[in-house]
């Protein structure tokens, strides 16, 4: 399959991350694909993001999120999931672009969920129509996860 470059962009349009992934599906509006975690060890609320662990990222271009699955460099067992809300990602040929909207949802295997940077999300100069379709969106996430169970 394709690689592809991701790139995260803040609120500002500021890009603040960037990697490459490999295409595994495409579909009209989502992609999906498989990439490794390019930092050092992060431990992360009772989870650690290795370097090398697999994300397979599905990002949407007509949802304001994008899914996570994370799984362990060493063995691939299941880490759990990280959701960020976003708006749509803009989906090319060679290139994913999003922003982040500093809200997440992170989705333990057991699933047990956890909201973080609230704070962030609420400090952003967002519009009426952005703000709605953010919560919207980690309602939405948190009832496709709780329907896991």
């Amino acid at each position: 399959m394709n690689q592809i470059t991701v790139h995260k962009l803040n609120y500002a349009g500021q890009e603040t991350w960037s990697y490459s992934g490999k295409v595994l599906h495409t579909e009209t509006n989502s992609i999906l694909i498989e990439a490794r975690f390019n930092r050092p060890d992060l431990p992360f609320h009772g989870i650690v993001f290795g370097q090398g662990d697999r994300f397979l990222e599905t990002y949407y271009s007509d949802r304001w999120y994008n899914i996570y699955e994370i799984h362990d460099r060493q063995d691939d067992h299941l880490k759990g999931w990280y959701c960020n809300v976003s708006k749509p990602a803009v989906i090319s040929e060679k290139e994913i672009r999003f922003v982040d909207l500093a809200l997440d949802l992170l989705v333990y295997p057991g699933g047990a969920q956890l909201v973080l940077d609230e704070d962030e999300f609420a400090a952003l100069p967002l519009i009426p129509v952005e703000r709605d379709q953010s919560l919207r969106a980690l309602a939405e996430l948190k009832r496709l996860f709780a329907s896991r169970d």
